[in-house]
């Protein structure tokens, strides 16, 4: 019998059940996906917690890899025994099966397990917008990137180095900064210990960085716009210490005619042909051995609840994956 992980109130990690689903048939332009892994994500955390209300009961989870059981009437692009990842659409990717929408669906090639697969859809293709969309990175530039050892951090460690950027990342602890640096960020700022708009400026000869990428939110704002040089951008994709406050925005002016966005990969994924596009990319650099993203932790499916105490505490580093 299928089993999910279920909300059936928002709160702390106990809130996840793990109980028994029915899957259905496929209908017109869905798919049925047998889980091989799930990935774990902060924005699930989000959605548990209430941060990002949903209507209850309620799936959980965005992202996953597996193989494709059955496809409903006008799907073409997949076929049984296709093996596929995805992220985006429905919630309800804590799950041994489930039926989705099959545009959200992107071929796995060969080369590439699925683990590594679930590992990279949500977390690779935030990357991917953030250096290639957002703010598309050249060669030579210098970039501040807040926790580089996370699990879009390591990616991000790696897509800069590819791409002859570098990278200043913030990480909390030495251990943390030996693994952002093995994985290509060229200057790490233990921020626990060392004021990172000072090292920053120190790096960068007084002269800050066009850009900025956050996923932490409240404890590093505003003192990330001090570490960017005039007309400089900031980039808020994520708020893992709580929502960036509201601010005057003559703060901007004030700081340098500085830009601010808060972009969502689903702005950038939009349809099948964009999220196709960036994943082919993304892929392509993980077969030519230039980013490997790897499930630095394990947990069983059943287990979610502390694998979200795990994320939570920052305690993990890099990608997790729940197990089926």
């Amino acid at each position: 019998m299928p089993h999910a992980i279920r909300m059936h109130a928002t709160g702390g990690p106990e809130a996840l059940v793990y109980e028994e689903i029915a899957v259905g048939a496929p209908g017109p332009g869905e798919a049925r996906v047998r889980h091989t892994a799930v990935g774990l994500n902060y924005i699930d955390t989000y959605h548990r917690s209430g941060l990002y209300p949903l209507p209850l009961p309620s799936g959980i989870g965005s992202e996953g890899a597996g193989v494709v059981e059955a496809v409903g009437p006008g799907v073409d692009w997949v076929k049984p025994g296709d093996r596929v990842a995805y992220c985006g659409g429905p919630l309800g990717a804590y799950a041994t099966e489930r039926v989705m929408p099959a545009d959200r669906l992107v071929k796995v090639p060969e080369g590439i397990d699925d683990v590594t697969a679930a590992t990279l859809m949500l977390k690779g293709l935030t990357v991917q917008y953030l250096f290639r969309q957002t703010y598309p990175l050249k060669p030579g530039e210098t970039i501040l990137f807040h926790a580089a050892a996370g699990g879009v951090g390591l990616i991000a460690c790696q897509w800069a180095r590819a791409l002859g950027v570098t990278m200043i990342g913030t990480v909390g602890s030495d251990e943390k900064a030996a693994l952002a640096k093995a994985n290509g960020c060229t200057h790490t700022i233990v921020y626990t210990r060392e004021d990172f708009v000072a090292r920053t400026k120190e790096l960068t000869g007084g002269k800050g960085v066009p850009v900025v990428y956050d996923g932490i939110g409240k404890d590093t704002f505003p003192a990330s716009l001090d570490c960017l040089s005039p007309r400089g951008l900031f980039v808020s994709y994520g708020n893992a210490s709580g929502s960036v406050p509201p601010f005057n925005i003559m703060l901007l002016a004030q700081k340098g005619s500085l830009y601010v966005t808060r972009p969502t990969l689903f702005s950038y994924a939009v349809d099948r042909a964009s999220t196709t596009r960036m994943a082919e990319e993304m892929f392509a650099l993980v077969l030519a051995g230039k980013i490997k993203s790897e499930a630095r932790q394990r947990f069983a499916l059943k287990d979610a609840a502390a694998a979200h105490r795990a994320l939570e505490s920052r305690a993990t580093t890099g990608a997790t994956v729940l197990m089926p």
